[in-house]
């Protein structure tokens, strides 16, 4: 009988079944379950068996579990980062010159991004262009209560570069907004002027977000810039790779 099996043998039973399933059945088959599905010792194991690690400075049984759920769910909330689906899920808060548009690394005097997978960039003209997305954070998944109570990090990345025979501006701001959409926490960047005759290099500007309370519900993400020149055309800075993510 299952009742009769030392504890360390239902620990590793229990650890094979899936997360969800523990939470939402498991814990309600018998006390004896319950403690254990609360309890750290199978969310440890959960983690060492799946590869999840960077959990060893989580104390309580409370933040094992907290670190499993969101250490699996991890991803970038940012849709079409790289412009490989053109404009779409970006809302346009400015086009101003000839607008955004969307070209293939590395372009005319530039340079190729970092990383291999990126192939595209978004970038301004001649006048100040942004865009924006708003990111609904119960529906990618993340519970009202671990936002309010655990509050996990809300990590935010961008990258942008300018061509080298052009100077161009660059601006990042990220909000978490509340349900009304009320702004509770704010990052804005200083704006960043690169000058011509610059050397197109990428570079990566990041800010995380952490014990900002209760009540997050959204994430704005907005970025934008134009060039210094006033040129016809696409000479504004580059932007790619945008990233949000909600981490342990």
């Amino acid at each position: 009988r299952m009742e009769s099996l030392p504890e360390a043998v239902l620990i590793r039973i229990l650890a094979s079944i899936p997360a969800v399933d523990l939470v939402l059945a498991c814990r309600l088959v018998c006390c004896q379950w319950k403690n254990l599905v609360d309890g750290a010792a199978l969310w440890i194991l959960k983690c060492q068996q799946e590869g999840l690690t960077g959990a060893e400075s989580q104390e309580d049984a409370e933040n094992w579990q907290n670190f499993y759920f969101l250490s699996k769910k991890r991803k970038n909330l940012i849709k079409n980062p790289c412009g490989e689906e053109d404009l779409q899920h970006w809302g346009e808060v400015e086009n101003g010159g000839d607008g955004w548009k969307i070209e293939e690394l590395p372009g005319d005097f530039g340079k190729e991004f970092p990383r291999e997978e990126v192939h595209k960039y978004f970038v301004t003209s001649y006048e100040w262009c942004r865009k924006a997305q708003v990111i609904d954070l119960r529906a990618e998944g993340y519970w009202e209560e671990l936002m309010d109570t655990t509050q996990p990090k809300v990590v935010v990345k961008d990258w942008y570069a300018g061509r080298s025979d052009a100077g161009c501006l660059y601006e990042l701001c990220v909000k978490l907004l509340s349900e009304n959409e009320d702004v509770l926490a704010e990052y804005k960047s200083e704006t960043v002027a690169i000058p011509q005759d610059n050397d197109a290099s990428w570079t990566e500007i990041s800010h995380t977000f952490s014990n900002y309370g209760p009540g997050v519900r959204f994430v704005r993400f907005e970025h934008g810039g134009q060039d210094t020149l006033f040129w016809k055309g696409w000479y504004g800075v580059r932007v790619t790779n945008s990233s949000v993510t909600v981490e342990p």
